[in-house]
């Protein structure tokens, strides 16, 4: 009782601090941060405002960066704070002090560390949600911070990514029941292993989630018995298929790449040539074809002596060979030269000539493409990165696996064909800029026009007219899967995990129902919503969950339900178990007069 007990009293210590200072009547939130991440989670804090209790909600944004994507100084009913500098001056503006919770969400480590521990100078006890792209300094903040959540975006969304990259569904894992679950195609699992539905994807124009018939999902939910999921399958399709077809690829690869078209045909038609006159001088001095092979390469590359002997045709037949000889030296010559010079151009340019052939290449080596492209190299995936910047954040690590690195523009078409865009696996473009991606995507279908390309745009509205206008339907926002969690993060509540389907992210969590609540005393069956709730599993009071639950079963007051659902059906729901709001309490007196200046 007391394992089950502590979780309790520590929310109770929590929402102890929420009391309201001054007479404030809500929970008092700061957020920090100007980026796309910022703006949906203070969107997703607004939309929980219902089940949450009121929320006070202040945005800290510097004072004149804007932010090229959806802005969170844009959305209604919050507070907005210019400030260049995060220090305890502006945390004090802000009213940090008696706040309940604190998110530091800028692109900056460090930066959000010393934020941290200036916060911490002006509320000591506040609860903290902290963005980092290194998660190996969770531990170290945990030790400072008790009260504290370190996340990463980049971490969250990359295995989206990767899977839709090899063309796979997002390889969610949780485990939560005494059962690890997982996200698969339903034709990668046994029908024993399925849990339910989740989504119909093949519709390439539009995902239908949560289906009301559970065999219309393409997508489910399955119940993990040691089987690889789909996008390790994948990628080991991939790697077998490179293997069979590498060695014929490397050398067809390395012959182009290694000198100029020009030079290249001229060798070749140099060499046939060659290859005529041998044949007419074997024939012409009447001598076996190997013979006639030695004595064709002896007169070429050496000369032969003289022979007056031998009949016309045969002395011609020297004597044009030794022409093709000497034009042949200076050739082979040339091929070396500009070979080696193309070599070194390419290794000081950091660009890649070498052709390459079902290989994936990732466009931007931010904190997201990074843990792109290293995760495509732990699956054995052969990767090319492009990237404008030769110091950007992932060159590093790109060096270190061995990632042949293109520095140049991706929206240019020669970038794209030095990275063997024509012959790769899928292109995946996550840089920062939407319509530097846009035009990186539609370059890439122009060289290849059955591309699997994978986008990253941070405007969901703008990703929807792409979809239609130009049937690039993988679209992903890493702001949009991940702030889900930032919220949930920073309200204290649990948020067991967040599945990424095409452009919607449903959410798995544990509700339980309150005494009174409009879902007290109703069946399990009115829980589940067509396209919006699923209801995974149910439990009594002190009772496991059952995975099976009878759906004409009454649900009583302190039931936990374990639900999958779209944000807006997760609000609904809350909104339907959480406690009747107190009525008012009657006025017993005359009602008091305002003074004038109130």
């Amino acid at each position: 009782m007391r394992s089950m007990a502590e979780p309790l009293l520590d929310r109770a210590r929590r929402a102890g601090r929420r009391l309201r200072v001054n007479g404030e009547p809500r929970a008092h939130y700061v957020v920090c941060g100007q980026d796309p991440l910022a703006y949906w989670v203070v969107r997703a804090m607004l939309a929980a405002e219902t089940q949450a209790g009121r929320l006070r909600i202040t945005l800290i944004v510097p004072e004149r960066q804007r932010s090229p994507g959806p802005d969170g100084r844009d959305l209604p009913g919050i507070e907005v704070i210019p400030a260049d500098r995060l220090d305890e001056a502006t945390f004090r503006r802000a009213g940090l002090a008696g706040a309940a919770g604190l998110a530091l969400l800028h692109q900056d480590d460090v930066g959000n560390m010393q934020a941290a521990l200036c916060a911490q100078e002006v509320e000591p006890r506040l609860r903290l949600v902290v963005r980092m792209f290194n998660t190996g300094l969770a531990n170290g903040v945990r030790q400072i911070f008790p009260d504290s959540s370190v996340l990463s975006d980049a971490s969250m969304a990359a295995p989206a990514f990767v899977a839709a990259a090899l063309g796979e569904v997002a390889p969610t894992h949780f485990r939560h029941g005494g059962r690890t679950l997982y996200v698969a195609r339903r034709d990668d699992v046994r029908p024993s292993e399925i849990v339910c539905g989740v989504a119909d994807t093949r519709d390439s124009q539009q995902d239908l989630v949560l289906p009301a018939d559970d065999e219309d999902a393409d997508v489910v939910l399955a119940e993990a018995v040691g089987r690889p999921a789909g996008t390790e399958l994948a990628a080991r399709r991939l790697v077998r298929a490179r293997r069979r077809r590498r060695p014929v690829a490397m050398f067809l690869g390395a012959v182009r790449g290694f000198a100029t078209r020009k030079i290249g045909i001229a060798v070749f038609v140099l060499l046939a040539v060659i290859a005529a006159l041998g044949g007419l001088y074997g024939r012409a001095d009447h001598v076996p074809w190997a013979e006639g092979l030695y004595l064709t390469m002896v007169t070429t590359l050496s000369g032969q002596d003289p022979n007056t002997d031998k009949g016309g045709v045969v002395q011609a037949m020297q004597v044009l060979l030794n022409l093709a000889g000497v034009a042949l030296i200076p050739l082979i010559t040339a091929v070396v030269v500009d070979g080696v010079v193309r070599a070194r151009l390419a290794l000081h340019a950091g660009r890649n000539f070498i052709e390459r052939s079902g290989h994936v290449v990732v466009v931007g080596l931010g904190n997201i493409g990074t843990r792109v492209m290293a995760q495509l190299n732990d699956f054995g995936v052969e990767v090319v990165a492009i990237d404008s910047n030769a110091d950007a954040r992932g060159a590093g690590l790109a060096r270190r696996l061995g990632v042949p690195l293109v520095v140049g523009d991706a929206a240019q078409e020669e970038t794209l064909r030095a990275a063997s865009v024509a012959t790769c696996q899928a292109l995946v473009v996550v840089s920062t800029d939407d319509g530097a991606n846009l035009r990186a995507a539609l370059n890439g279908r122009t060289v290849n026009d059955q591309l699997r390309v994978v986008l990253r745009l941070f405007d969901g509205d703008f990703a929807e007219r792409v979809q239609r206008a130009f049937g690039i339907g993988t679209s992903r926002s890493v702001s949009y899967l991940a702030a889900p969690s930032f919220a949930a993060a920073l309200l204290d509540r649990a948020v067991i995990a967040t599945i990424p389907v095409g452009r919607h992210a449903l959410l798995v969590t544990e509700v339980a129902v309150a005494a009174g609540s409009r879902l007290d005393g109703r069946t399990l069956a009115s829980v589940g919503r067509p396209g919006s709730v699923r209801l995974l599993a149910h439990a009594r009071v002190g009772q496991r969950l059952d995975w099976s639950p009878d759906r004409r079963m009454m649900v009583s007051a302190g039931d936990r339900l374990t639900v999958m659902a779209r944000r807006a059906g997760l609000n609904s729901l809350l909104r339907e178990v959480a406690p009747p709001e107190p009525e008012p309490p009657a006025q017993t007196g005359p009602p008091v007069p305002r003074e004038a200046d109130e």
